[in-house]
């Protein structure tokens, strides 16, 4: 007889539904204008984790509300296809109360209210040990601008739902899946950065890099995706700002692929429940020739940004 999957597998395969579940919302807020759905994702994400898993230590911008949770928001399946794969042995005997899973329900705000829907993800991220293991990424609008149909409204078809949306999820020692992955071209240099949240230290800490191109768009998930996918060759924000549930998941799909994310200053960012948030000493990441980038961080760049 088969052994059940691993406590980890399990996790994912639920996070992986949750966060479908949670982009259908996404996309009712623009298709019915109410705002006020987006607090109810996160906590429709939240207590789908929490009733199948309630050892879990589970971390977002907002703490769970003590009453009962309408129904209509948990999400109790399973992704079957992920329950198909082995658990990497490092993680197999892993508990349910040994992880901690870091949950942006809506990842890209304010390009999100400006209608750049493309920029928008939702993200759940798992930790084991303060380090980022596992992640989802869902792209409620992946897609939206080549449907005629779809542009701000909700498709009636579920079909075609599908083929916009699109959930990436990864493993670290199983790897990433949900998108193909995809290098710049050699020998140039692009670099993704905030579009919302620019300062001096990010202008300093990019020219630097003397890139080919920049661009400005939102959301670290999206950020990420640029990189995995060849549109961008480094993610640089010289800057405090970005917090540890924007930065959990994404960073399990670039590890999983053999990129690297860390701090400014080169250090591995730690995702522990008793961590603080905010990630101070900014964000780094690359797909590939991660030294050429850190190394041309200004001194000046890192002395602002204390870890």
């Amino acid at each position: 007889m088969a052994s059940s999957p691993a406590v980890l597998m399990r996790l994912v395969a639920s996070a992986y539904s949750i966060a479908q579940k949670a982009g259908t919302i996404v996309r009712r807020v623009i298709a019915e204008g109410d705002l006020g759905i987006i607090e109810k994702r996160y906590i429709g994400i939240c207590s789908s984790l929490a009733r199948k898993f309630p050892k879990l230590t589970i971390i977002g911008e907002e703490d769970l509300p003590p009453e009962d949770v309408d129904q209509e928001l948990i999400e109790d399946g399973q992704w079957e296809e992920i329950l198909k794969q082995p658990c990497p042995s490092q993680y197999s005997g892993i508990k349910e109360e040994d992880l901690v899973v870091w949950v942006d329900p809506l990842d890209g705000t304010k390009e999100y209210t400006e209608g750049l829907l493309d920029n928008v993800t939702v993200l759940i991220g798992i930790a084991y040990e303060g380090k980022a293991i596992a992640g989802v990424i869902n792209q409620p609008y992946y897609n939206y601008q080549n449907d005629e149909n779809q542009k701000l409204r909700e498709p009636r078809n579920d079909a075609k739902v599908r083929k916009i949306a699109r959930t990436i999820w990864g493993v670290l020692g199983l790897g990433a899946f949900g998108f193909q992955l995809k290098e710049v071209p050699a020998g140039k240099h692009i670099i993704t950065t905030t579009r919302s949240h620019n300062s001096q230290l990010v202008t300093d800490c990019i020219t630097a890099m003397n890139p080919d191109d920049v661009l400005r768009v939102g959301g670290a998930g999206n950020k990420i995706i640029q990189l995995i996918e060849g549109k961008a060759s480094a993610y640089v924000f010289a800057s405090p700002g970005c917090k540890k549930w924007d930065t959990c998941a994404p960073e399990v799909i670039l590890h999983a692929v053999g990129g690297k994310l860390t701090d400014i200053h080169g250090n591995a960012l730690q995702y522990n429940k008793e961590v603080k948030h905010m990630n101070s000493a900014g964000v780094l990441a690359t797909l590939r020739n991660y030294d050429y980038y850190a190394s041309r961080v200004p001194q000046s760049v890192k002395n602002a940004l204390v870890p």
